[in-house]
């Protein structure tokens, strides 16, 4: 079996919940490989020093993004200081001071069902993944690959073309000759690749990242607003925050974006040791004060929010879906295609008899359903070409999958059903939001003020 994480080597030390892909080797293409080919279109310690019990690294390269427009604040003239951390959940904040005097207005935040790699692009853009496209990482692409013509090597011995050396090569390759993005991992068996594309191909944080869907930062370019954005594509979040506050301080740009990834991690690993929480919120408490009262000594009425992509569940009983599902004794590819997740598995079927026997093991899961179109529907992920799964189960809250053996054990996890109280993310504010705020998809109207 062979691991893949669908957020890849993205943030920092974290290696975002992914999924792996269900391996049960039947020889070559076999009979089925027609029916396969289906197309689908296209704490503690200063600000500047590690995360409590994180090693520290060498500095990243600098990329942060400036667009001209003349300088000064937004267009609509205030300074605006918007700030994404990843996990910050309602229910974390609860009974703790998370920056209460700074940012008055508190609220709970819904998010979408699935990870970070489809919140955060309907936060950026007000629309669901069903709209913009991206939900998970991987999704089903037969026609589409980069990697289809790894089908005419089938005829290859496994060993050879798995292994360490093969996947390295074929990571640089997915990188930088197939067009994927610095953030592509081969962490897949290359044998099933060739019916995988990956999704997020360019960076979410930069003009032209959901394609053929504007996100904030088309806007801001649109309108000609100088803006600068920070994420762990170059920084750390200690870096990042020690940047903002010196470049709020001494630039004229108006509207400053921050993401800050790395409190998803010590979450997953953390999230029932109150007293490391406790550290890992204030050290980011006291690195954003400085970058808001940078902020605000430039422009006593600026615009200063903190919001989240999800909140994080703590982990009470691990399940292991994978080890159930290969007992059935189908073939991968032949029978069916499968994407385990922490608290999801996504299914391609091309035996009938897998189909039904997969199903019916779904429908009795002790801990999780299977999601029907209409739930689908609602909840803004429903594809007609079924690229992200033509059935997916989810598991119930406080339960995670053992998709990535038995040494992954999260402590807090994410990905459930947005119902899940512990799901909800946040949105503070240094003032009542002009616009309703339910949902990620709203935290993009109000973003957008900034270019209005």
């Amino acid at each position: 079996m062979h691991v893949l994480e669908l957020a890849g080597p993205r943030r920092g030390a974290e290696r975002r919940p992914g999924g792996r892909l269900c391996e049960h080797h039947c020889g070559g293409p076999g009979p089925a490989a027609a029916r396969r080919r289906r197309a689908v279109p296209a704490a503690g310690g200063p600000v500047g020093a590690a995360l409590p019990g994180e090693a520290g690294g060498a500095p990243s390269p600098a990329r942060v993004a400036e667009r001209p427009g003349g300088g000064g604040p937004g267009v609509n003239g205030r300074l605006h200081v918007s700030v994404l951390v990843d996990a910050l959940g309602w229910r974390l904040l609860e009974g703790r001071a998370f920056l209460e005097e700074l940012l008055p207005h508190r609220q709970p935040l819904r998010t979408v069902l699935g990870y970070s790699s489809g919140a955060i692009p309907t936060l950026l853009t007000g629309r669901p993944p069903a709209e913009h496209g991206h939900w998970n990482l991987v999704y089903y692409d037969p026609d589409g690959s980069p990697f289809r013509w790894l089908r005419h090597l089938a005829f290859l011995p496994e060993p050879v073309l798995d292994n360490r050396l093969a996947r390295k090569l074929l990571s640089e390759a997915g990188r930088r000759v197939l067009g994927l993005g610095p953030l592509f991992d081969c962490a897949v068996a290359p044998s099933r690749l060739p019916w995988f594309n990956w999704v997020e191909k360019r960076s979410l944080y930069e003009p032209g990242g959901v394609s053929g869907t504007p996100t904030l930062f088309d806007r801001l370019a649109e309108a000609g607003v100088p803006y600068r954005s920070y994420s762990y594509h170059d920084y750390s979040d200690a870096q990042i925050l020690r940047r903002a506050a010196r470049d709020v301080r001494e630039s004229e740009t108006g509207v400053f974006f921050l993401y800050l990834s790395e409190l998803d991690h010590a979450l997953h690993r953390h999230l029932q040791d109150r007293a490391v929480v406790d550290g890992r919120l204030a050290w980011y408490a006291e690195g954003l004060r400085a970058v808001f009262e940078a902020a605000r000594a430039r422009d006593a009425a600026a615009a200063l929010s903190v919001f989240s992509d999800h909140g994080m569940t703590p982990v009470r009983r691990h399940y292991d879906l994978v080890a159930e599902v290969e007992a059935l004794g189908f073939c991968t590819p032949d029978d069916y295609l499968a994407v385990y997740d922490s608290t999801m598995a996504r299914f391609w079927f091309f035996s009938d008899r897998a189909r039904q026997a997969v199903t019916g093991l779904l429908a009795s899961l002790p801990c999780g359903r299977v999601l029907d179109d209409a739930e689908l529907d609602r909840l803004g992920i429903l594809f007609p070409d079924r690229r992200y799964g033509e059935l997916i189960a989810l598991l119930d809250p406080l339960a995670s999958s053992g998709f990535n053996g038995s040494r992954w054990r999260p402590a807090g996890m994410h990905g459930y059903h947005p119902d899940d109280a512990d799901s909800d993310g946040v949105f503070l504010a240094s003032a009542p939001p002009s616009l309703p705020v339910r949902s990620l998809a709203d935290v993009h109207a109000c973003l957008s003020e900034a270019a209005s």
